[in-house]
């Protein structure tokens, strides 16, 4: 997911995304606990995808404050 994409959604789709990755981190470092897990990257990319989400409603959140 690119940041360009993460700043045409809405905040409630992006409260809704955020959602999703956060169980889907989850299910990855079970996986991965467990010896699983195939692609050791996933877990770069959703943590990453996090932080560009939070970065957006945190911009957003600032921009409404000033």
């Amino acid at each position: 997911m690119k940041a360009s994409n993460v700043r045409e959604l809405n905040n409630e789709e992006l409260q809704a995304k955020l959602a999703d990755l956060k169980k889907e981190l989850f299910n990855l470092r079970l996986s991965h606990a467990t010896g699983q897990l195939t692609n050791p990257l996933a877990l770069n990319n959703v943590k990453k995808d996090i932080a560009r989400i939070k970065t957006v409603l945190r911009e957003r959140e600032q921009a409404s404050r000033a």
